[in-house]
């Protein structure tokens, strides 16, 4: 037994020091990340890109209700996790990100409590009535899928169980981001206007776009190895080669085509990410999984 146990501790030290050997990052990309501040940050150039695509100006209060709303839910969900997580450890792994929002909560909770108030009284103050229905739907959406989250009641575990054949997770955070992205614009024109087989293709490509960034986050916190790389690998190149047909097919709608070859372009980098998976930290990592979807602020330097 013994060569065996000194087997294992010079195993147990060559992975620490690879552990130590990854990159770690800046500071900023680190903090961007665990302080919940890529989500929004996505959130804004993916709403301002849509409304490029079809030649909607947005003004400076639309995005910023979005950017508010956004980091408070993410805020929110967050802290939930690390209170799970504390209460039933065998259940819910806590990240590096859950440790930030429990430790600095006392700070975390009233800002996002006072961004959601500053986003309800832009609303108010600045969305027309007629398209607070479908902000109301995305929102009610968004409430019924983390209570089916953290809820421990028998119909909403029923519900969640049924869900999980279809990947509910990534799926619902993949619609509902998108659509989230999508009310800025459609508040500023009719819903009519987003009808188009076109900008429905385009927009659903932007879904599954999502629902791959929540995919290879949970394949490579779950199964932290490299046997997660061949099914990541295998649906990025796929969806970054569907994307790609994709925007050729839409070469008579500029703007719709750029919007998809840049989300196609994405996929593709999720790849790369795979493939330096070993060499970065687990915050670089995931910090690095919502900067990929960052493409479509290219479009936005393009002239209107």
């Amino acid at each position: 037994m013994a060569p065996r146990t000194e087997s294992l501790s010079k195993a147990a030290i060559i992975a620490n020091h690879d552990q130590d050997r990854r990159w770690e990052g800046p500071g900023f990309l680190r903090y961007w990340h665990l302080a919940s501040l890529d989500a929004p940050t996505v959130a804004v150039v993916w709403s301002l890109a849509f409304a490029w695509s079809v030649g909607v100006p947005l003004p400076m209060w639309a995005p910023a209700i979005l950017a508010l709303m956004t980091w408070a839910i993410y805020v929110g969900d967050r802290l939930l996790d690390a209170w799970a997580g504390m209460k039933d450890p065998p259940l819910h792994h806590v990240r590096d990100r859950h440790i930030f929002h429990w430790r600095h909560r006392s700070i975390l909770v009233p800002a996002a409590l006072a961004a959601s108030a500053l986003a309800a009284a832009l609303v108010i103050q600045r969305v027309p009535a007629g398209t607070r229905v479908s902000d109301s739907a995305v929102a009610a959406g968004t409430l019924a899928y983390f209570s089916g989250v953290h809820s421990r009641g028998k119909f909403l575990r029923w519900l969640t169980s049924i869900l999980s054949r279809l990947s509910a997770r990534a799926t619902s955070i993949g619609l509902l981001f998108t659509a989230g992205c999508l009310l800025p614009a459609i508040s500023q024109s009719s819903p009519a206007s987003f009808l188009s087989i076109e900008q429905g293709t385009a927009f659903m490509y932007f879904a599954a776009v999502a629902w791959l960034n929540c995919y290879a986050i949970g394949r490579w916190e779950s199964i932290p190895t490299a046997r997660s790389g061949r099914q990541v690998t295998f649906r990025a190149v796929l969806l970054g080669a569907i994307g790609t047909l994709l925007a050729v097919s839409l070469a008579a709608a500029p703007r719709l085509a750029c919007l998809v070859a840049a989300s196609a372009a994405s996929a593709f980098c999720f790849v790369l990410l795979e493939r330096m998976r070993t060499r970065l930290s687990p915050v670089v990592l995931r910090a690095g999984a919502d900067l990929v979807l960052l493409t479509p602020s290219l479009l936005l330097l393009a002239p209107r």
